[in-house]
């Protein structure tokens, strides 16, 4: 009988063992969890700012239709409360002044989607609502309630990703 001669030390390190195939395939997968976690975040985030922003538009537009019609158009704060807000803003009727007057180009972004390739016309002309980044109703309310902005002002808001009516902690506000 033959006797086996052990193969040379370097040619039985060659390959990785099981062990170490599986340490590696671990740290893979944690360093991939801590990055989707933290493009959630940062998504979250890029919302926010961008909400902010809008209400800001919206804000600013609000003051100009006050100084030519002398009051704020009404809203109640429902999730359509921002679709009057729209055509007070963007579609003005003529008996107003100055008539046809646009205070707000509404952006594409803020128009829901009407189901197909629609023009941004016909998307402005179907809108109910304005949306916010996160596909909610933004809201409008005039007066605006006492505890926000007082009763000579109006409450802009989103009520932010989660779409929670409670969470008034987690909105993005105008007040």
């Amino acid at each position: 009988m033959k006797s086996r001669t052990p193969l040379p030390r370097a040619a039985a390190r060659d390959a990785f063992t099981l062990i170490e195939i599986l340490v590696v395939i671990a740290i893979i997968a944690i360093l991939a969890g801590l990055l989707l976690s933290t493009a959630g975040f940062v998504q979250e985030k890029a919302g926010n700012e961008r909400a902010k922003v809008e209400l800001a538009g919206l804000e600013n537009a609000l003051e100009a239709y006050k100084l030519d019609n002398g009051a704020y158009p009404d809203g109640d704060g429902s999730d359509n409360s921002t679709k009057d807000l729209l055509d007070a803003l963007n579609r003005t009727p003529a008996k107003q002044s100055p008539p046809g007057k646009i205070y707000f180009e509404v952006p594409g972004k803020m128009l829901p989607s009407t189901g197909g390739s629609s023009s941004y016309n016909d998307k402005l002309t179907a809108a109910k609502y304005l949306q916010d980044p996160f596909g909610n109703p933004y809201h409008y309310q005039f007066p605006g309630k006492d505890d926000r902005s007082g009763t000579n002002f109006f409450d802009l808001w989103s009520q932010g990703k989660k779409n929670d009516p409670t969470a008034t902690n987690k909105w993005i506000k105008s007040w």
